[in-house]
């Protein structure tokens, strides 16, 4: 895949747009701009994002894990390491804290093993696809400086885009028509998705952890198999001599020996059957409920944020507003001096202004989040594509492993009253059987 951008192509252009303030374009159809008009596909087609890990290089006393980060729709790829994907990350949530920002996996200072490298991985590719279908930051030059700039000193660039810009408030013409465009009842509905998202929140969860499990058991199914075989192998490779007493039944022995032997070779070929299962389901399950788990997490944080930012700040500002207006009334009616009061008839209209500005911001958090809210519900159907890759999965593994027993159990007709025998095929009969029931 080509390279693209080196420092001087890209970061001229970039940073010099980075200076006047831009409108990141809020991916609506005419009429209401409230109303996203995105369906599952179109996100989903607005970028596939691959994260892979490159060789380790060795600092003075560090081991740095770097990743190549490459962009179908961009076109390139590029090196980042983790501190990079943080600044980046960072970044987003100053330029769009009303938005759902994804949160990246914790940083591991110390005893970094391969598991939790390739967990980290998984999660970094999951936040950055997340990010790059997201319709604001799709749009936005941050996500195209961090998916194609190919020169040194990434997170610098990263800040410079953002400083002095202002956060998406500052930049889009819309926000201060927000209320505008918001139904009457905004926030029963804030209210009711957010408990409608932490309900489905838990079901994933819990079907996660669930998949997580099958897909583990597949693997030590495998591993359960292999061994076994082995220890069939095991037995039929034994070289003990036949005691004189049993000389009559060598023959039997050593065919026997000889059958247990070569079955070794279908158990290793139904252990590989369910490994492939067990990272299939890995891949095409686990991952996608983790990616809408990542997502749905999102949502939570939002509301949290808009909870403990904007809605709080207002409260506490109308709080203040309301001391210096008691405080404006006992100075007039004590009589005090004209300058006093002044100063206190100047701060408070700096004050009114402030709550005018924070009721502005607090329209736009709540326009956003009802945008936010339309996302998850487009994501949604996504749920069909995991039940579906669930269930072939089960179909094609079970298939494939069905197969190989089929073909091993002819195998077994010497084991059983002969090879002449022509029931052979059937080990037990209903009568042999109920020597083994309780």
């Amino acid at each position: 895949m080509p390279r693209c951008y080196g420092e001087g192509d890209l970061a001229k252009p970039l940073i010099s747009d980075s200076r006047e303030p831009e409108e990141p374009p809020m991916q609506t159809p005419q009429g209401n701009p409230l109303v996203l008009s995105h369906t599952l596909n179109e996100l989903l087609s607005k970028d596939a994002v691959q994260v892979e890990l490159i060789p380790e290089k060795k600092g003075l006393f560090l081991k740095h894990v770097e990743y190549e980060v490459s962009s179908k729709r961009f076109r390139c790829s590029v090196y980042r390491r983790y501190n990079d994907f943080v600044v980046f990350h960072e970044m987003l949530l100053q330029k769009f804290p009303y938005r759902m920002v994804p949160a990246l996996p914790p940083k591991r200072m110390l005893g970094a093993d391969r598991e939790f490298i390739e967990t980290r991985r998984r999660a970094l590719k999951r936040f950055v696809n997340l990010v790059a279908r997201h319709p604001p930051f799709s749009e936005d030059v941050l996500l195209k400086l961090f998916l194609s700039f190919s020169g040194p000193d990434v997170q610098n660039k990263l800040r410079e885009l953002v400083q002095g810009v202002g956060d998406e408030y500052m930049t889009c013409k819309l926000a201060p028509q927000a209320k505008d465009f918001l139904p009457a009842d905004i926030q029963v509905q804030f209210a009711a998705s957010r408990e409608l998202i932490r309900n489905i929140y838990n079901s994933f969860y819990k079907l996660r952890d669930r998949a997580e499990r099958i897909a583990l058991r597949a693997v030590d199914n495998a591993s359960d198999l292999l061994m076994f075989g082995k220890e069939l192998s095991a037995l039929g490779s034994d070289t003990t001599p036949l005691p004189s007493w049993a000389a009559l039944n060598n023959s039997a022995w050593g065919n026997l020996k000889q059958a247990l032997k070569g079955l070794s070779v279908e158990f290793a070929l139904l252990a590989d059957k369910a490994v492939q299962q067990g990272k299939q389901e890995e891949s095409d399950v686990v991952e996608k409920l983790n990616l809408f788990l990542d997502l749905l997490q999102s949502y939570k944080d939002l509301c949290e944020r808009h909870e403990k930012g904007v809605l709080h700040k207002h409260q506490r500002a109308l709080h203040k507003y309301s001391m210096m207006k008691r405080q404006m009334m006992s100075a007039t009616a004590q009589n005090k001096e004209p300058e006093s009061v002044e100063q206190l008839e100047s701060r408070i209209v700096e004050q009114e202004n402030a709550i005018l500005t924070m009721e502005l911001r607090n329209f736009f958090s709540l326009y956003c989040l009802h945008q936010e809210t339309q996302l998850i519900h487009i994501y949604l159907p996504l749920t069909s594509h995991i039940l579906g890759a669930f269930v072939n999965s089960q179909i094609q593994g079970h298939k494939e492993m069905s197969k190989v027993w089929s073909e091993l159990k002819p195998k077994l007709s010497c084991l059983f009253g002969g090879s002449s025998n022509t029931q052979a095929s059937t080990p037990l009969s209903s009568q042999e059987g109920n020597l083994f029931s309780s």
